[in-house]
């Protein structure tokens, strides 16, 4: 029975990608992207269309603020963004 290597086991949290969103620049592109969106939402798209862009937009910020990478989690890698970065030291 063959062994997996440390970054197969890590899945998606140990790609480039991961990590980059994990880490301080990640999280400052995603309560950047999440301010346009709300602003954007509110100011230039407005009605009933731009209330759902500009709540969309709160999540992008929430998971900048509280360290959380959804799309790790979504591709089965963890949640936390202390959890990616650790799969990317190993």
């Amino acid at each position: 029975m063959a062994t997996q290597s440390p970054r197969s086991r890590s899945g998606f949290a140990a790609t480039p990608l991961a990590q980059f969103l994990a880490g301080t620049a990640g999280r400052t592109v995603r309560l950047l992207a999440g301010v346009v969106l709300v602003i954007a939402g509110l100011t230039w798209l407005g009605g009933t269309v731009g209330l759902i862009v500009a709540i969309i937009g709160l999540v992008p910020i929430a998971a900048g603020l509280f360290d959380f990478c959804l799309l790790s989690a979504l591709l089965g890698g963890p949640l936390r963004g202390r959890d990616v970065r650790a799969a990317g030291r190993r």
